[in-house]
């Protein structure tokens, strides 16, 4: 499906165009700031300044010989800069302008993402109210536990997802700065007050302490925060997933006309979107085990994270950004299977509303023990065609404490919708 993918937004932030123009703004950014501080001529700065197209064709071709694709880059811009072109790059070593650059590529791929993720976010909040009353079994340990509504379900992947925007947030922004402290990180060639200058002019903030590189435990973080993200799909995928089972059948991802789901059974209809993203949140994981062995480098730095980088980074971003949208739109076209719902919670006869009983009869004065017993053996023990309600208003122990009304208000829900309207409120704030 990804080949399919026509949300170029977040591609274009890591097309090798777009990575050599990022280049070109910190080279920018760079002789403004020497020319201010009078290193380099003001009349160098403004042609430098003044190159905008970028021929990655030449690029490519010089690299042929050099080998090197910085290197390629700078002398394809200094021939078009002519005499002044020999200032571009002035003091600086490679990993100066590859990490800052990575910087600003980084800052524009988490706007992009946030903004996807609000429409998410939206989405999720417009099922919830339109489910917060929507009655069904919840579970544990995949077997019926006790009743919560369709809404309370939803409201905690929607908790969720806040957590991850902000970790997103946060992890990009701190993965964002400059670093141009030259060679080895001791800032021989060039003094810090070039990185001080170019920061304000780029709007981010320095790297502490950089070696040769910035530290790459910064870039592990961010993806940690899109490995969170691909987790917090995968547990929503997975729960449609298990309810558009046949024997469940309460949830059902969108079908379109004229959509097959089988090339041999005519009448499938199944969950691939949540599938998709279930594998999609699997190759975040992966990239994240990648970043992560990318922080133990060499000495002040050795080159072995760069091939790494070239693949995890678009790759990571782009995937995120491709298993929001999946998730937006199975969310806004789930088919929801109210009667199919109530046929589930009342399979067990009215067990799950056991809990409610066992505190009811505590607080007429029974111990916990013989209450938890009582319930026990009457959920146990249901014939064909008999409830817990009913049997339990046969019960002499159980009538002595428990009139039908209150036994009909605990069986009805309403306890459960009561508390459950205050979560939801609570999250959708």
């Amino acid at each position: 499906m990804i080949e399919r993918y026509t949300l170029p937004e977040m591609g274009k932030i890591w097309t090798i165009q777009n990575r050599f123009e990022r280049l070109l703004d910190v080279e920018k950014a760079v002789a403004r700031a020497q020319a201010q501080l009078k290193i380099i001529p003001e009349k160098a700065a403004r042609v430098i300044n003044g190159l905008n197209k970028i021929n990655v064709e030449r690029i490519l071709e010089i690299e042929k010989t050099t080998k090197h694709d910085v290197i390629a880059f700078v002398t394809s811009m200094a021939e078009k800069a002519g005499p002044e072109g020999r200032y571009i790059h002035f003091g600086l070593t490679s990993s100066d302008v590859l990490d800052t650059a990575v910087s600003l590529q980084i800052e524009e791929s988490k706007n992009v993402l946030l903004e996807k993720l609000d429409v998410l976010e939206e989405v999720l909040k417009s099922f919830i109210k339109k489910h917060k009353d929507t009655l069904c079994v919840g579970r544990t340990h995949g077997m019926h536990a006790e009743p919560t509504t369709l809404g309370l379900k939803f409201a905690g992947f929607l908790a969720e997802l806040k957590r991850n925007k902000k970790r997103v947030s946060a992890a990009c922004t701190q993965a964002s700065v400059v670093k141009l402290s030259g060679a080895v990180g001791t800032y021989s060639s060039l003094g810090i007050e070039v990185e001080q200058l170019v920061a304000k002019k780029l709007k981010l903030p320095t790297e502490d302490v950089a070696t040769q590189v910035i530290p790459r435990d910064r870039h592990a973080e961010v993806f940690s925060s899109l490995a969170l993200l691909g987790a917090g799909f995968e547990r929503l995928a997975i729960e449609v997933r298990h309810l558009q089972r046949t024997e469940v059948g309460e949830l059902e991802e969108g079908f379109q006309k004229g959509q097959k789901g089988s090339s041999a059974m005519p009448h499938k209809r199944n969950p691939i979107a949540s599938e998709n993203i279930t594998g999609l949140a699997r190759l975040l994981r992966g990239y994240l085990v990648a970043a992560i062995e990318n922080v133990a480098l060499w000495h002040e730095r050795d080159i072995s994270h760069s091939s790494v980088e070239r693949v995890i980074f678009p790759d990571a971003f782009i995937l995120a950004h491709y298993a929001t949208d999946r998730m937006i739109q199975v969310v806004k076209n789930l088919s929801v299977n109210k009667k199919r719902m109530k046929e589930n919670l009342d399979l067990t006869h009215g067990q799950v509303f056991s809990s409610h009983i066992l505190l009811e009869l505590i607080k007429k004065g029974m111990s916990r023990e013989d209450a938890y017993a009582l319930v026990q053996r009457h959920s146990h023990q249901l014939t064909q065609g008999l409830d817990l309600e009913t049997s339990l208003l046969k019960d002499a122990e159980s009538k002595k404490l428990l009139s039908k009304k209150e036994l009909a208000r605990i069986f009805s829900g309403v306890t459960h919708r009561k508390s459950i309207h205050k979560v939801i409120e609570r999250v959708l704030k």
